[in-house]
C-alpha cells in the first residue's frame, strides 16, 4: 500500500528527484518478509506538503523566434505538405547562440541636482577600468556595446570602450533607469519617481527589443555587451530566465558588475554568471 502511495505522488508531477527520495523512503520504511503486511507506511516529507502537479510553465515561445509559429500553416500545400514544411521550417532555424553581457554601471555621484550632474566618482572610474580590463581579458570577439543615454551609463561606456577599441557602441533611451514593475514583496521605503506603467512599458520593451534568440541569418555566436543599470538588468534577468518578474528586487547587483546571460538558438536560456565583481579588490566593491 505505501509503496502505491509513493508511486501516486510520483505520478502527480514531483520532480524525478524528489520522487526518488519518497520511494527511497518507502523502501526503508517497508516491513521485510515475516514483518506485519499492514504496517504504518511513514509519513510523507513535510516539504512536499502543497505541491501541485502541473505542466512545464517554460514558453519554448517566449521571444515568438519559434520557427513553427513563424509559418502560415493554413497556407500549407497538401501535395507537397512534409517537405514544404520542412524547406519552411529550416528558412526560420537558428543557427548560432547569442551571449549577453550586461554591465552595471560604476559607482556615481548621487547628490547631483540633474541627471547630467550624477558622473562617476573616483572610485566609480576606477571600478570601469577594472571591469573593462576583464571583459578585454576574456578573448572574445565582441559585436556591438549598447549602453543607456544616461550619464553614468556613458561615461562607464567611455572608460570599458578604451580597452575594448574596436567595437562599435549605440545609445539608446530605451535602457535608462527606472521602476519596471512594483515588486514583490512591496518595500515601503523604495518610492521611484515615474510610476511603474511609464517605466515598465520601456523597460519591457528594452526586453523584448534586446533580448531574444539570433536571426535565422546569423551565422557565427555573438557577443554583446549592454550597459545599463540595476533595475533594468535585474528585470530582464527575471524575464529571460522566466521568473516572476516581481521578483526583480530581490536581486542585488555591484556597481561595475558583470552578468553573463546566453540564448540558445532552440530559445533556451542560461545565466552564466549574475553580479560578478570578483575581478575587483574587496575594498573597491559598491552597490551605490
Amino acid at each position: 500500500m505505501a509503496f502505491r502511495q509513493a508511486l501516486q505522488l510520483a505520478a502527480c508531477g514531483l520532480a524525478g528527484g524528489s520522487a526518488a527520495v519518497l520511494l527511497s523512503a518507502v523502501a526503508v520504511g517497508k516491513p521485510r518478509g515475516g514483518g506485519d503486511a499492514d504496517a504504518r507506511a511513514p509519513e510523507p516529507p513535510a516539504w512536499t506538503e502543497g505541491a501541485q502537479p502541473g505542466p512545464s510553465l517554460w514558453d519554448s515561445n517566449w521571444d515568438r523566434r519559434e520557427p513553427l509559429s513563424l509559418i502560415n500553416l493554413r497556407k500549407r500545400n497538401v501535395e507537397s505538405g512534409e517537405e514544404e514544411l520542412a524547406s519552411r521550417l529550416d528558412h526560420y532555424k537558428v543557427k548560432a547562440t547569442r551571449h549577453i553581457f550586461l554591465i552595471r554601471h560604476s559607482q556615481y555621484h548621487m547628490d547631483g541636482a540633474q541627471e547630467e550632474d550624477c558622473t562617476l566618482t573616483p572610485l566609480g572610474r576606477e571600478q570601469a577600468e577594472l571591469t573593462g580590463l576583464r571583459l578585454a581579458s576574456l578573448g572574445l570577439k565582441f559585436n556591438k556595446i549598447i549602453h543607456s543615454s544616461m550619464t553614468r551609463a556613458v561615461e562607464t561606456t567611455d572608460i570599458i570602450s578604451k580597452h575594448l577599441p574596436d567595437v562599435s557602441r549605440v545609445s539608446t533611451d530605451l535602457l535608462r533607469e527606472g521602476a519596471p514593475i512594483e515588486p514583490d514583496p512591496p518595500v515601503s521605503h523604495w518610492k521611484p519617481e515615474a510610476v511603474y506603467y511609464e517605466d515598465g512599458a520601456r523597460i519591457e520593451a528594452a526586453f523584448r527589443n534586446y533580448i531574444h534568440r539570433a536571426d535565422a541569418e546569423q551565422e557565427e555566436d555573438s557577443y554583446e555587451i549592454f550597459i545599463c543599470h540595476a533595475n533594468v538588468i535585474r528585470y530582464i534577468v527575471c524575464r529571460a530566465l522566466q521568473f516572476p518578474p516581481e521578483g526583480w528586487l530581490r536581486l542585488s547587483l555591484n556597481n561595475g558588475s558583470i552578468t553573463h546571460l546566453v540564448i540558445r538558438p532552440s530559445g533556451r536560456v542560461a545565466l552564466r554568471t549574475l553580479g560578478d565583481t570578483g575581478f575587483m579588490p574587496p575594498n573597491m566593491v559598491t552597490r551605490s
